[in-house]
């Protein structure tokens, strides 16, 4: 007897398995609108060539060597990420606590441990929806997840009034998880004076705030627009916690780069948050990897690279507009049951498409589409050469 027999085998990653039977489909009309990376026109991976360019300098760069990085990153490497997120004069006071972590996933998985072991939190609410893995990853910090209202499947946009309500209910000490912007799963965003009402409330009710900053500048071309709500809240005054990632606005989906910032009162306050959150980092995995942080360094102090990356930022964002709203114009041309502006509505990588689970079934057994089974796409997995076939095959199965 085996001392594993009890350890039953554990369910798929939803995402992951769909990308393994899209690989191993033979189909040649098959479509992967399920995991969330870019793709060019062609269907095929883009390596920004801002990032290829940046990657040659560090590799190039005689003083680079691989050996361990300090257990929060390279202190030189902070202020340029800061910068994205806050204000120079937030910055200089020196109350914001950085450490570079292991991409969003390890953020969020970082700062739940700091909230559970260090705050003695015991609950964070989660929108109704929200990506799969966050349920997940603060569930085994130790935390009570609960659901806040979000989105209105009636509308297919976003539920303030509900939000409202759920934020009345929330206790002092309470942690909430906020998407900065392009809402994953919905593409849902509030608006700036719905912003400034829920920060309010957030801040009335005592309640701590986790943003999860995963789109910024790939929503909109604009590092500024997609900053929005970060920028509220720092000018709420209120001490929160931001993930920031990497993966999609420079395309590191593998260098696993990313930020967790801690917006603090005192300088005092964010030295020793600092100081947690590198034992606890320290527990996890010892010190992070420095390539892709290199690689984030160099294009954020080059004013060339840095010009480069945000024209290939507003160049990816441009595209999945036109995706959007050619994959709308294919339904309505074909005069599909429903309304459809929800898609050219929503924003970022992701659209909620309203279909059903059996519709997703069909979506991806019959015509080969594959997509999560709460109707959600990614727009960035269209091109012109599929989105026609898309746009056909949702027309069946909304109308059987």
């Amino acid at each position: 007897m085996s001392v594993f027999a009890n350890v039953p085998v554990a369910p798929p990653d939803a995402i992951l398995t769909l990308a393994t039977w899209f690989k191993e489909d033979k189909d040649p009309n098959k479509c992967n609108l399920g995991i969330g990376a870019y793709r060019t026109e062609e269907g095929k991976p883009w390596p920004l060539p801002s990032v290829l360019a940046a990657q040659k300098l560090v590799c190039d760069d005689p003083s680079e060597d691989k050996e361990y990085v300090p257990i929060d990153g390279k202190p030189e490497h902070k202020r340029p990420v800061q910068s994205l997120l806050f204000s120079e004069a937030e910055i200089a006071k020196g109350t914001v606590a950085t450490t570079q972590a292991i991409s969003g996933t390890g953020s969020l998985a970082i700062i739940g441990q700091f909230l559970s072991n260090n705050m003695n939190a015991k609950m964070i609410w989660v929108s109704k929806p929200t990506w799969g893995n966050h349920h997940a990853i603060f569930k085994r910090c130790g935390l009570e997840t609960k659901d806040y209202t979000y989105y209105k499947p009636e509308t297919r946009g976003f539920d303030f009034e509900g939000m409202m309500a759920s934020l009345e209910v929330m206790q002092p000490g309470d942690a909430v998880l906020i998407h900065a912007c392009a809402h994953n799963p919905t593409g849902v965003d509030p608006t700036e004076e719905q912003w400034k009402a829920i920060i309010a409330k957030i801040k009335e009710r005592k309640v701590v705030p986790l943003l999860d900053n995963a789109y910024q500048g790939y929503a909109s071309g604009s590092l500024e627009k997609d900053g929005l709500a970060c920028s509220l809240f720092e000018a709420s005054g209120m001490e929160y916690f931001l993930a920031q990632s990497f993966a999609k606005n420079f395309g590191l989906y593998g260098e696993r780069i990313g930020y967790i910032h801690v917006r603090c009162g005192t300088k005092e306050s964010a030295d020793a948050v600092l100081s947690q959150l590198k034992i606890l980092i320290r527990q996890a995995y010892s010190s992070p990897p420095r390539h892709g942080a290199a690689i984030v360094y160099k294009i954020l102090s080059s004013p060339e690279l840095k010009a480069q990356w945000l024209g290939e930022l507003k160049l990816m964002s441009d595209r999945i507009l036109q995706m959007r709203a050619a994959l709308r114009s294919a339904i309505e041309a074909k005069g599909t049951p429903g309304t459809w502006n929800h898609i050219t509505d929503q924003i970022g990588m992701f659209s909620f498409t309203g279909l059903t689970t059996p519709q997703v079934e069909r979506m991806v057994n019959e015509f080969h589409i594959y997509m999560t089974k709460d109707g959600r796409i990614s727009v960035a997995g269209l091109n012109p050469g599929n989105v026609n076939y898309v746009a056909e095959s949702i027309d069946k199965v909304v109308r059987s």
